[in-house]
Order: structure tokens, then sequence, then C-alpha cells
């Protein structure tokens, strides 16, 4: 009985679900910079504390996060593009939306940034903080890993599990990406909740994940500006002469 039940699960979404398991646990074991430093970096010829490590990161998140599940579901399960969340979409809907997001996101992020622990996380790369140029290329490189990151759960979880769970794939995606925000600073671990629902629930309703993208890239971005301003600057408070101080120091 428990064998014929078995048998008779949808095989997209195990594979899906078990795939994404070890796909995201990638990131922790061999795609982290820790091990670019202890395992890669010297044998390469590279400095293994600079942005090297940072640009493997985003690239296998990229490779394992986005080209390997696309090519499991197009070339396995025969699914189109549109299927699985690589089309357009609404794009005029999720357009309006990311507009109405970029002024909440920015004032929550100089909030946020006034905390310690957000500070001491902020950027992952501690040497953008004095450098701009390096700045923009870490961000630029950041990219990429967004869309693996993303395309994971708001495309291969999402889409990969909706002929099994309907709408309730939205619920399946955000336990993983809960789960992967336990060890953050603790308003951003428990706001990784409403984040996951809510922006599984826009991609779901454009039928697009690459609004996520901008999404949560415009809001590292955010952060990463802002934790880099108190930085170099020394100031702690969120008004708007905080702020002024932060820009023009």
């Amino acid at each position: 009985m428990l064998w014929r039940r078995l048998v008779a699960l949808d095989r997209q979404t195990v594979v899906v679900l078990t795939l994404a398991a070890v796909l995201g646990m990638w990131k922790y074991t061999f795609g982290s910079p820790r091990f670019f430093r202890d395992q890669l970096a010297g044998p390469l010829g590279i400095n293994g504390d600079g942005i090297w490590a940072y640009a493997y990161l985003f690239g296998t998140q990229g490779l394992t996060g986005f080209v390997i599940p696309v090519a499991v579901l197009m070339l396995i399960f025969r699914q189109r593009p549109r299927e699985i969340g690589l089309g357009l979409g609404d794009w005029k809907l999720a357009t309006t939306l990311l507009v109405l997001y970029l002024p909440v996101v920015t004032v929550g992020c100089w909030v946020l940034s006034a905390q310690e622990s957000f500070r001491n996380m902020y950027p992952l790369l501690d040497a953008v903080q004095d450098d701009w140029q390096l700045f923009i290329v870490y961000e630029l490189l950041f990219i990429v890993y967004w869309i693996g990151w993303e395309y994971l759960w708001r495309g291969f979880v999402l889409f990969g599990t909706a002929r099994a769970f309907g709408a309730f794939a939205i619920f399946v995606q955000m336990l993983p990406f809960a789960a992967l925000h336990a060890q953050k600073p603790t308003a951003e671990a428990y706001l990784s909740i409403l984040g996951a629902l809510t922006l599984g629930a826009v991609v779901w309703r454009c039928r697009s994940f690459w609004i996520a993208v901008p999404f949560h890239a415009v809001q590292m971005l955010a952060m990463d500006l802002c934790t880099s301003l108190r930085a170099r600057s020394g100031v702690d408070g969120i008004g708007l002469g905080a702020l002024h101080d932060a820009l023009l120091r």
C-alpha cells in the first residue's frame, strides 16, 4: 500500500523538492566564500579574502539556483519557459509594485542599518565600504546571486510544485527560505517569513519570477549602501539630519 502511494506521487514535485534541498545546501558547503578561501584560492593563486571569494559565491548560486533548476524542468520534465516562471508575465503590475516598494525599502534599510547587528553583517565583504568602485563591482556581481537565489525558491519550487500543490506552493517555498534566514539579525529573520509569502504571492500573480530579482537586489543594495555610509561617516542616528551627515562626510 505504501509503495503504491509513493509510486503514485507526482514525480516532478518529488524531484523538485528533493533537489531544492540539495541545491539550497550547496551554498553553505561547497559554494561559500570560506570553501573558496580554504580549498580553491591557494591552488588558483588568488587572494581568498577579496572580491574573488564573493564572485565565486555569487557565480555558484547562479549555477545551482538558476541554470541547473531550469535545465531540470525544461530538459527532463519538458516544461515551457512560461510554465516555470521565465516569461515576462504581468510586467506592468510588477513594475508598479516595484516602484511603490522602492521608497518603503529604502527608508526601512536606513532605519535598520542603525542597529549594530545589521552594520556588523552588511556588506558581506567589508572592503567595499571604503572603495566605491569595488562597491559597484560587488553589487553588479550580486545580481547573478539574486537570479539564482530567487529562481531556486520563487521559480523552481514555486512553479515546479504548482501542479501538485496549486497556490499552496506559495507557502511551500516560504518554509526553506525562512529557515535559511534563521542566523540573520532578528528583525530580518522574522521579516523573511512575511517577505517570502508576499514575494511568492506577487510572483504567482504576475506568473514570472523575474520580478523577485529587482525586489531583492534593490533591498540588498539599499542595506549595503546604508551600512557603508554609516561605516564611513560614523553616523548612528536615523533622522534626516543623520542622513544628511552620512551623505556629506
